[in-house]
This record gives C-alpha cells, sequence and structure tokens, in this order.
C-alpha cells in the first residue's frame, strides 16, 4: 500500500552536525523541528507500518537516534532498562540498570526521561535516580544514583525533565518540593562539575517542575535556559551560575502552580505556558540580573498549554493546547496569526507536538497521531491516524521515517 507523504522544506534555521539523528528529546537543535526530508502522514497500528517491536514494559521516554541505532528506555521485570535496536527492527542489546521506580500517573513511568547521545556515548535517567553513560554497544561506562548523592525526589509526580549537553557536560535540572538543584557531571566519569541550588520561594507545589532545560545561544554565548517555580533562569555552562531572572508568572503567589510544558524559543525570544493552560508570555532573552521589567515583553490570559511543548520557527510559534486546539502566535507580539483546532475528543494530549517541515505531529493520549499542515494564514488535518494504544511520547521524524512510541510498543512508519 502506498504511502502518502509531504515534502518537507525547513529554511531560516540552524541545522546541526545532528540533523540526520535524532540524539534527544527535542530533536536535532533541540527545537522540536525536525532535519529536511520526506515523512508520512498517513499511517495507522497496520497501514505503512514497516515494523513494530513489542516492549518489555512502560515507559514514556522519546526514541534517541544516532547513525544505525534507535534507543529507547522502559521498565523491563521491574528494572530500569535501556534497549537498542536497528532500522529494520531487530533488538540489538538490552541492558537492566537496577531497581525501577514506577510510575504515578496514568500516562507516567519509572522512564519518562529521554535519553540523549553525542555520537560517541548513550547517556539514560530514571526516575528511581539512576542516571548512567553506556557505549553505543550497550556496554556501562559509569552509573550514579543522583537521589543518594544529592536527597531524595519530592515531585508528587512523575519526573518529567531529560538531561541535556551544555559546556561538554551533562546537565540534570532537579525542580522540586523544597531542595532544587542544576548539577553537571562529566561526561566520561559521571564526576560532578559543579552544582548550584536553585531554590525559590513559593508556594506548595509551585516549585515543582517537570520541564526540560534548553541549551542556546544568547548574546554570542552559550546559556541554559531553565524554567520552573515560576521563575525563568539563564545560567553559565561553565560554572552553573545564575547570569539572569525573569519573574512574574504567579502574581498572586498562588499554590499548585507546578510547570510541565517547556517553553519555546524563536529568535531570541522564550514563549512560556505557564498556570495550568490559562497564560502564555513571551520573554526576550539576554542581559543580566532581574531582567523581569525589560524581558517580558507581552502576556496573554486567554491561552496556554499544560503538558505539549510549543514549537516554532521564522517568527511564529504554535501553541497546541491539551485539547487540540493550535494557536498560531507572532512571536514579537503574542498575537494570534490564527486559531484553529484539531476535531475535539474527551482524551488529552500529553506529548508534545514535532515540526516537520510544514507538518505539525499532534499525539493524543488514546493513540490518535494527527498530521496537521499548518501555514502563515491557517491549518488542515490531513489525517487523523489511529496507532491503537496510548500514546504519549513525542513522534520522531528521522531519516525519511517516523518513529512512534506507544504503550506497547516501538512503531517504525514509512514507505512500504
Amino acid at each position: 500500500m502506498k504511502c502518502s507523504f509531504l515534502f518537507v522544506a525547513v529554511t531560516s534555521i540552524g541545522i546541526s552536525a545532528f540533523a540526520e539523528n535524532w540524539p534527544q528529546w527535542r530533536g536535532p537543535d533541540g527545537n522540536s523541528i525536525a532535519a529536511p526530508g520526506e515523512y508520512p502522514t498517513e499511517f495507522s497500528d497496520e497501514k505503512n507500518v514497516l515494523w513494530k517491536q513489542k516492549l518489555p514494559g512502560v515507559g514514556s521516554s522519546t526514541p534517541a537516534v544516532w547513525g544505525d541505532r534507535i534507543f529507547l528506555t522502559c521498565g523491563s521485570g521491574g528494572e530500569d532498562a535501556v534497549m537498542a535496536f536497528d532500522w529494520d527492527g531487530n533488538l540489538q542489546w538490552q541492558k537492566l540498570l537496577g531497581p525501577e521506580t514506577p510510575g504515578k500517573h496514568k500516562n507516567g513511568s519509572g522512564s519518562n526521561p529521554s535519553p540523549i547521545t553525542d555520537g560517541e556515548n548513550l547517556y539514560v535517567y530514571y526516575k528511581s535516580g539512576t542516571l548512567a553513560s553506556l557505549t553505543l554497544d550497550g556496554q556501562v561506562n559509569w552509573q550514579i544514583d543522583l537521589q543518594e548523592n544529592y536527597g531524595e525526589d519530592t515531585l508528587w509526580w512523575d519526573l518529567g525533565t531529560s538531561p541535556v549537553f551544555a559546556g561538554d557536560n551533562i546537565v540534570v535540572a532537579v525542580m522540586q518540593e523544597g531542595d532544587s538543584y542544576v548539577v553537571a557531571l562529566n561526561k566520561a566519569d559521571g564526576a560532578e562539575v559543579w552544582k548550584v541550588d536553585r531554590t525559590f520561594p513559593v508556594q506548595k507545589e509551585s516549585g515543582q517542575s517537570y520541564t526540560t532545560p534548553i541549551v542556546t545561544e544568547i548574546d554570542g554565548e552559550e546559556t541554559i535556559v531553565i524554567w520552573g517555580a515560576d521563575r525563568l533562569t539563564g545560567h553559565d555552562p561553565k560554572d552553573g551560575n545564575q547570569l539572569w531572572v525573569c519573574e512574574g508568572f504567579n502574581p498572586e503567589d498562588q499554590a499548585m502552580w507546578r510547570v510541565i510544558a517547556s517553553p519555546a524559543i524563536v529568535d531570541g525570544i522564550a514563549v512560556v505556558p505557564y498556570g495550568r493552560t490559562k497564560f502564555t508570555a513571551g520573554v526576550k532573552l539576554g542581559g543580566s540580573g532581574n531582567i523581569t521589567e525589560s524581558a517580558r515583553i507581552w502576556e496573554r490570559s486567554d491561552v496556554g498549554s499544560d503538558c505539549p511543548t510549543p514549537v516554532g520557527r521564522d517568527g511564529k510559534v504554535f501553541l497546541l493546547n491539551d485539547r487540540g486546539q493550535i494557536n498560531c502566535l507572532d512571536v514579537k507580539t503574542g498575537k494570534d496569526l490564527w486559531v484553529d483546532k484539531i476535531p475535539r475528543a474527551a482524551a488529552k494530549y500529553y506529548s508534545s507536538p514535532i515540526l516537520a517541515g510544514d507538518v505539525l505531529y499532534c499525539a493524543r493520549e488514546d493513540g490518535m497521531l494527527a498530521s496537521v499542515k499548518v501555514s502563515d494564514t491557517g491549518m488542515e488535518v490531513l489525517s487523523q491516524n489511529e496507532m491503537g494504544e496510548r500514546l504519549v511520547a513525542a513522534p520522531v521524524p528521522v531519516n525519511g521515517k517516523l518513529l512512534v512510541r506507544g504503550v506497547e510498543h516501538l512503531y517504525c512508519i514509512g514507505a512500504e
């Protein structure tokens, strides 16, 4: 059966040397944008499936890809596990890394954080506190437990943040109830390079964050941008020191304002959803000290996203809310360029959308994965693809194929 495709033409973005791979949760450049290519837009759990593999346990992490290997974390027999498949769907290796701490939420797991790779080694992180480095052939280089080293996990729900590369180190942000911190570890041996406190005075649960840091260039310098505890902060990768802070995201100092969606950065502006779907703000990045007054260039109190992270380019941001509405915003003003929605269902969108050319992939928890064509003037739902099982992880468009991780299987979608 022939597969339908849309040609992907990505312009005005900097595709890195990782472009043919998917080395981290948000793709080659950490912005949820796929490299140029042709990707399938019509499929199901049977249609245009090149292969699917049954997984040994639950996980909500997104696959990582490097060369001829696809890496995935999940539970297996009560342990944290990491697996590698080839592009024919064959299991190349599986490694168990110690007791799993299972998820609490129906869409959570002990393997929410996504694996990352620099093409030399693979790094995996779990709710149990385990952080490990492996060779791409599955040999363990080192393994540590962040909770043993720095204190117990006090999140009310399941660990959501993924590690990132910054300053040639592995960086993890732990933002939770009480003591929170950011730590950088040496890639070679897992030794601590630096650790900084990131605890702010907030109300109950408002300090808890499930977001992933963004590593970006600001004013010519690599900067770690972190969102949580009612604050957006910038940090120096060399020592972790806070360069600037933007506040005002919880003006009435309310409790229970934990955050899940990470910001999107477009043209030096961070688009920050907060307040449990009710608010979104635009923040001009850069400067020093407290930049709140100068940096908050716009605010919206009528649009937001709780779980899906926005994605954007070329001065536009696509904000998918938990019910399938998409607002296309002008990143400089925050004003709607257009508003539309994917046909409504009772289920919600927990997965973050991924942009491949002019196609936005949006996965809903009930197993529907929509292919949505977007433009400057509006959107068109090309297909609503039923995968037959719960979807939480973001889809991965890479090398002309689409990897879809369900609660039970890993699918590789493409041309038959």
